[in-house]
């Protein structure tokens, strides 16, 4: 699933400078950057298929720092260009970076500002949206990264409003995907943007990949509790809401149990999460479902009542608004994928190993604890953290530091 935002206005009206060609696409490469997410926008724009009817770009391989550049395997790579490189291009991907704690290079950043002034597409890849946001350039902006790395990214930059959910985000001049293979997602819509969908269609032929992708992140989201929270006196509240699911319980309980006030719960569950409460949990119960659907077989209003929906219309309203489906159906495509005759938890394997049971155990243990930086409403959060109000829904702009809740809506089903 992708999000393509409608362009600000100045964004939409902003033209290249007279130096600069649409056709170039500059790719700006560091040291320590992981080997795949470089090789993709090599590979899309760098190769020449006019042959299978894909328009030639003109691809420039810049160092962002002095090399050589060190990459997966204890390869070494010597890039043609320098920074110089990015003043001719349209477009600069940056399909990664090294660190998601430490800054990228100054003269990196600024070559990427100037870029951005002067009319060109700025795309991050994965980790390459740390530095775009370093840059200054995801300020005010809906962006994506890998999952795992959402969290951190809204905690570090508490403008950018980070969505973990989607493959890729386009805001118009400032394009970011999620991890890894998303980046051939978010390649192959930059081309169908530029050259029509013929074009992207017959480049995902010779890529053997679909030329769009259904569904986000979400399938692929772990349980376990990120670094940032780990040593926090709220991780035991998190860790008992995450045993208790099957139980009914509001904001204020979980509070209580923090011995804060409701405000000041809210303000230190957002500093260190990145997410609201409610949404929290709520995202926590359909990943049980989704689990018990996987594991066990129990019907729909049993997974509904063991998972602390109070009914199964609940649960079906906020599946269907995570998952794109309904739990009959997520639960019918789960077990036609599985090869005959195979147990739960063998071959593919499912995001738990159990749901709880009537102490809070899984049916395999103790449910693991779930990921924090998840995303929120667009709008007031309501104070029930009961899992059966409406969810609102995705709004392009957000409350800084807000992770946007991006729910079916204006999506291009990438």
């Amino acid at each position: 699933m992708s999000h393509d935002s409608t362009a600000a206005p100045d964004a939409a009206a902003r033209k290249l400078s007279g130096r600069r060609r649409k056709e170039i696409v500059a790719v700006l490469l560091f040291s320590g950057g992981p080997i795949f997410e470089s090789s993709i926008p090599l590979s899309v724009f760098g190769i020449d298929r006019q042959d299978a009817g894909v328009p030639r770009y003109r691809l420039l391989v810049a160092a962002g720092e002095d090399g050589p550049l060190r990459t997966t395997g204890g390869l070494e790579l010597t890039a043609p260009h320098g920074l110089e490189a990015i003043s001719r291009a349209g477009t600069v991907v940056v399909p990664a970076w090294r660190s998601i704690t430490s800054p990228p290079p100054a003269e990196a950043l600024d070559a990427l500002r100037r870029a951005h002034e002067e009319g060109a597409r700025i795309v991050g890849l994965c980790t390459g949206a740390f530095v775009l946001a370093a840059a200054g350039l995801l300020d005010g902006r809906p962006a994506t990264t890998h999952w795992m790395y959402a969290p951190t990214l809204a905690k570090r930059y508490p403008s950018v409003h980070v969505d973990p959910r989607e493959l890729f985000v386009d805001d118009g001049d400032v394009l970011t995907s999620a991890g890894t293979a998303a980046g051939i997602d978010l390649c192959l819509h930059i081309v169908r943007t530029d050259h029509g969908n013929e074009a992207a269609g017959a480049l995902a032929r010779r890529l053997v990949v679909p030329p769009r992708r259904s569904g986000g992140q979400e399938r692929y989201l772990d349980r376990s509790l990120p670094e940032e929270i780990g040593a926090d006196p709220l991780a035991e509240v998190v860790a008992w809401a995450l045993e208790h699911l099957h139980e009914q319980f509001d904001v204020e309980t979980l509070a209580a149990r923090a011995y804060m006030s409701r405000r000041t719960f809210d303000r230190r569950f957002r500093s260190l999460t990145g997410s609201a409460p409610l949404q929290w949990l709520i995202t926590q119960r359909v990943l049980q479902a989704q689990r018990l659907l996987e594991t066990s077989d129990y019907s729909v209003d049993e997974v509904a009542g063991r998972c602390g929906f109070r009914s199964p219309v609940a649960l079906r309203g906020h599946f269907r608004r995570q998952l794109g489906s309904s739990p009959a159906a997520y639960r019918a495509a789960y077990r036609a994928r599985r090869p005959q005759g195979e147990r739960p938890g063998e071959g593919e394997e499912p995001l738990g190993q159990g749901g709880p049971g009537p102490n809070g155990q899984g049916l395999a243990g103790p449910a693991p604890a779930g990921p924090v930086g998840m995303p929120q409403p667009a709008g007031p959060v309501p104070s029930s953290l009961h899992s059966d109000g409406p969810v609102p829904h995705q709004a392009r702009r957000t409350p800084a530091g807000a992770l946007s809740a991006s729910l079916p809506g204006q999506r291009s089903g990438s």
